[in-house]
């Protein structure tokens, strides 16, 4: 069966890099969520007044990759006990956040934050709300790490966070 569920932990070519790995998943989509503009832009966004988180969309196929398979490598993949900000990227836009859809995900997403919180000292600082509205980000999103495996960003930062995930995760 498709499903989805919405996620944000800090900047979304990361993130994208990330789930795309894992058989199951069916798309991954950069976007904006959480907040409170229309139709919001990846500048306005940036200026962080927005309200809204860079998150993506994953669509997988729940009888291949489980919500709470999705959720352990959403807490492993970032640092879920840094308020608005992971690494360099600084901002309320950057937060670590779950946008669920139904009851059985908020669930899912309380339990999974629990069942993280063995891994860290620090309170996780996920903040889990239900989706309002999901907007796309701009095409030239789509994809980055694959259209730009040399730009140092994708070196010094996804690399290494895909690398660490195939590590605990295993092969994909």
């Amino acid at each position: 069966m498709k499903s989805s569920i919405v996620v944000g932990e800090g900047c979304f070519w990361c993130t994208e890099a990330v789930f795309k790995m894992f058989p199951g998943v069916l798309s991954v989509t950069s976007g904006y969520a959480g907040g409170h503009l229309a139709d919001p832009t990846y500048e306005q966004v940036c200026n962080g007044d927005t309200g809204h988180a860079e998150v993506l969309k994953i669509e997988y196929e729940s009888g291949k990759i489980s919500l709470r398979k999705i959720l352990e490598i959403f807490f492993a993949s970032h640092d879920p006990t840094s308020l608005n900000r992971q690494g360099a990227d600084v901002g309320t836009q950057y937060r670590s956040i779950i946008l669920y859809n139904g009851e059985n995900e908020r669930k899912a997403a309380e339990e999974a934050a629990k069942d993280a919180q063995r891994d860290f000292d620090k309170p996780i600082v996920t903040e889990i709300k239900k989706l309002d509205r999901f907007y796309p980000a701009e095409d030239y999103h789509k994809d980055f790490y694959e259209k730009n495996p040399k730009q140092p960003y994708c070196v010094f930062v996804i690399r290494p966070k895909l690398t660490k995930i195939k590590k605990e995760f295993g092969p994909t």
